[in-house]
């Protein structure tokens, strides 16, 4: 046993990290009938490697976190009694809750094991802190363990941020910036014409994107970094990972929402072209450790929003805010929650944090009740033009049943265009009448303005992601134009309030994406060589590299768009983590099916393609992929962080993804010096 296995039992006769108090006796063999503590929370290096660094967990002052730990006790006949939180040595003044881990924890977890919980714990003092948790078994024996957290000092002076968008192209890597560049701004002999309006930004840095559990994060996490300074496992918002089953139990953490609703009065907004429970918009104000509980989710949304000042909420999603009994609904109890009264556990979640108990209510018109609670609904593009955003208090927007169609479709939609099966694909997905994403940010800017304390406003452009999964290279691309359209609108917002902030950035890059060069050949020779097929035909004399990739000229439309996108001498794209796939270069006339649809097993959605080797295939040119599967996946790269506005220049070089929380809560709490000759 080495003092790197501090969880170990043997570890507490041999680390200073982790003792045993005797209690009973002074016989040695007292040792081997004390409880163990596998798990401390926040999480740490000291308690997990005996290193005190690096800190993992970092909280402003006055921030809200639970702390939580896992004791098992020595064999199946003796219990944890008493637990006891100590922070320096000082004794936590909270209510601590005892959950029996008899049952509703992990399998691996031991049946005589303890979940103690001490929930909203906060600290205004900067600086490293020690937290021990001692704990006590029916024998006497007892054990301590310890850990540490970091609370990060603000320095105060200068002039405060009032309102924070924060523009989040999901998957968004430099290569999907750079080939909405090349599509929508063109080259003329090496140089931009039009640049794009996140190329604009001032500051630019890196951004690291590490998950607590994975080099490679999902978009849960890699969101609440953003928003809560703290690393979470994968599939996990707003919280810390526990040992129980329960999927909204979890040690929580406070958003920069919910710290500057209940801090300064600030108001939430969240905008996006997916789902509206889905990760990333999730991820401002909902806590769950599974972001597929989508019941739950959207009713946290509603029914916490005392806690994160929710003012705005647009998006797809529908299905999950119709009652169970309405066709297309996905209300559960097995994606719901509610926190028992006469269980202490979770209980404790309710009275310390203010957070609402929830009910499993599958018959739930939540459309209804989030009207009933003072927003205006819009399910249409029509509706959200006409409403008067100058006497919404709050607003409600629910454009599709799930994610809402992408740019490409929509645009196609508006010019009438339609696909092989002779029908607009927007006509397909039942709902056509869909705002583009800059749309959706004038309505949620013009409703936020009138909040007094100012606002934090999270803008998604989601299927920049789920098209690069599909390596549907200009489904996402256009996404991706999408999305810098509404980064302008934010932009031009910023410029008339100079109090205001703006971050362009992603969770995550996707796909591994390559701008590998240009197409040599016309469209038309693109399609012929596609008929005779084989890499010899689509490979070896269409790539162009190097020199033949040249300068690709894309003409946009009065819509902003390309008026089409299989051009002569088109960009071409490859992916570095993709599955097997099917190429022949040209723009795909359907989407792959949308698993997440609820009418996706019904005409005409059953007869889109499964996966990437249901397209192209006539061609018969197959890319064996790196990865198993049939979708490309996230990768690790260091992606893009642009800045304009106040405290726009604290965004530069080399950062983690939760260093961005605490450089904005610097600006909006503590202040921004301006630099010299800034105006």
């Amino acid at each position: 046993m080495t003092p790197t296995q501090p969880r170990y039992r043997a570890q507490r006769s041999i680390t200073p990290l982790l003792t045993v108090a005797f209690l009973a006796s002074g016989f040695i063999s007292s040792v081997w009938a004390a409880p163990t503590v596998t798990r401390l929370t926040p999480p740490s290096e000291l308690f997990t490697s005996g290193q005190a660094a690096p800190l993992i967990a970092r909280f402003l002052p006055g921030q809200r976190f639970d702390l939580q730990a896992t004791i098992a006790a020595d064999d199946a006949s003796k219990s944890i009694t008493t637990v006891q939180f100590m922070v320096d040595q000082k004794p936590v003044k909270l209510q601590v809750s005892l959950k029996d881990c008899s049952s509703g924890c992990l399998p691996k977890i031991a049946k005589n094991s303890t979940i103690a919980s001490a929930r909203a714990y906060s600290i205004m003092t900067p600086g490293v802190h020690t937290l021990s948790v001692k704990a006590e078994q029916s024998d006497g024996q007892s054990v301590l363990a310890q850990g540490n957290f970091e609370i990060i000092p603000l320095s105060v002076g200068g002039h405060k941020v009032k309102n924070i968008i924060i523009m989040l192209g999901d998957g968004m890597g430099a290569a999907q910036r750079t080939a909405a560049r090349i599509v929508g701004g063109g080259y003329a002999q090496g140089k931009v014409i039009t640049p794009l309006a996140m190329d604009t930004f001032p500051v630019t840095g890196m951004v690291k994107t590490s998950s607590l559990n994975s080099i490679v994060t999902d978009s849960a996490p890699g969101m609440s970094s953003y928003v809560s300074g703290n690393k979470n496992n994968n599939n996990e918002e707003g919280v810390f990972p526990d040992d129980t089953l329960d999927a909204f139990d979890n040690p929580r953490i406070e958003y920069l929402s919910e710290y500057l609703h209940r801090t300064q009065g600030k108001a939430l907004g969240v905008v996006t072209t997916a789902d509206v429970f889905d990760a990333t918009p999730a991820a401002n104000a909902v806590h769950t450790s599974n972001r597929g509980a989508g019941t739950g989710i959207v009713d946290q949304f509603l029914d916490d929003r005392d806690l994160s000042g929710l003012t705005v909420l647009m998006g797809g999603g529908r299905k999950w805010f119709l009652p169970s009994s309405t066709p297309g609904s996905a209300r559960s109890d097995k994606s719901d929650y509610a926190f028992s009264s006469t269980d202490a556990h979770t209980a404790l979640i309710a009275k310390a944090w203010g957070a609402k108990s929830g009910k499993l209510d599958t018959g739930r018109d939540l459309i209804a009740d989030f009207q009933s609670a003072g927003f205006t609904y819009a399910p249409t593009r029509s509706a959200l033009q006409s409403m008067d955003a100058a006497h919404t208090e709050r607003l409600l927007g629910l454009f599709a049943f799930s994610n809402m169609n992408v740019a490409l479709d929509k645009i196609d939609g508006r010019r009438g265009q339609a696909s092989s099966l002779g029908t607009r694909v927007v006509d397909d997905f039942g709902l056509p009448d869909q705002p583009m994403l800059d749309e959706m940010t004038d309505k949620a800017l013009a409703v936020l303005s009138s909040k007094k304390n100012g606002f934090v406003l999270m803008v998604e452009g989601a299927s920049i992601d789920k098209q690069a999964h599909n390596m549907d290279t200009e489904r996402w691309i256009l996404d991706t134009m999408e999305f810098d359209k509404a980064i302008a609108r934010a932009q031009d917002y910023a410029k008339k309030h100079k109090d205001t902030l703006v971050i362009v950035t992603a969770d995550h890059e996707c796909a591994g994406t390559a701008l590998i060069g240009a197409s040599m050949v016309s469209d038309a020779q693109l399609i012929e060589l596609g008929k005779a097929g084989g890499a010899a035909n689509l490979r070896d004399k269409v790539v162009g590299i190097y020199a033949e990739a040249g300068f690709p000229k894309y003409t946009l439309a009065s819509d902003g768009y390309p008026q089409a996108t299989n051009i002569d001498r088109r960009l071409l794209v490859g992916y570095g983590a993709n599955p097997d796939r099917n190429e022949d270069w040209r723009t795909n006339d359907r989407p792959i099916q949308d698993s997440q649809q609820p009418f996706i097993k019904q005409a005409p959605l059953n007869a889109y393609p499964a996966n990437a080797t249901d397209r192209d295939v006539d061609g018969k040119f197959l890319i064996t992929g790196q990865v198993p599967g049939s979708d490309a996946v996230h990768t690790a790269t260091d992606i893009p962080l642009s800045a304009f506005g106040l405290g726009a220049w604290s965004f530069t070089g080399v950062m983690d993804n939760t260093d961005v929380f605490f450089k904005i809560a610097q600006s909006a709490v503590g202040g921004v010096v301006l630099p010299t000759g800034f105006k």
